[in-house]
C-alpha cells in the first residue's frame, strides 16, 4: 500500500559525506512522520534519525551534529544528509514511515525501504 525506495547509499571514505533519499509512493491518506534506522551485522536496527509534522526531528546520539535529516513534503520525500562519517556508521540504512492509507485502520502503520548499503572505509 505504501512503498519506500532508498537511493545513494555506497563506499566512501573516513570523513566523507553520503546522501541518501526516500521516496515514498503508493496509496496514501497521510505521512505521519519519516525517518531512517540502521542496522550493522550481528546488530539490533537502531534509529538514527527521525523526522515528524512540524519539522520536528530527533537523532539519535551516535550521530548529532554530523547527520542532517530533511522532508520534502510535496514529494513525500525524506533525505539523510551525512557528514563526517566514520567506519561504525556502516551499515543497511533503511528508511522508515508512519502512514495512514485510505481505508484502513485509524492508526498509522508502519512502513520500510528494502534497504541501501552505507560503508565508510579507507
Amino acid at each position: 500500500q505504501v512503498q519506500l525506495v532508498e537511493s545513494g547509499g555506497g563506499l566512501v571514505q573516513p570523513g566523507g559525506s553520503l546522501r541518501l533519499s526516500c521516496a515514498a509512493s503508493g496509496s496514501i491518506f497521510s505521512i505521519y512522520s519519516m525517518g531512517w534506522y540502521r542496522q550493522a551485522p550481528g546488530m539490533q536496527r537502531e534509529l538514527v534519525a527521525k523526522i515528524a509534522d512540524g519539522d520536528r526531528r530527533n537523532y539519535s546520539d551516535s550521530v548529532k551534529g554530523r547527520f542532517t535529516i530533511s522532508r520534502l513534503y510535496t514529494k513525500n520525500t525524506v533525505y539523510l544528509q551525512m557528514n563526517s562519517l566514520k567506519p561504525e556508521d556502516t551499515a543497511v540504512y533503511y528508511c522508515h514511515a508512519d502512514a495512514k492509507v485510505p481505508g484502513g485502520p485509524s492508526k498509522p502503520g508502519d512502513y520500510w525501504g528494502q534497504g541501501t548499503q552505507v560503508t565508510v572505509s579507507s
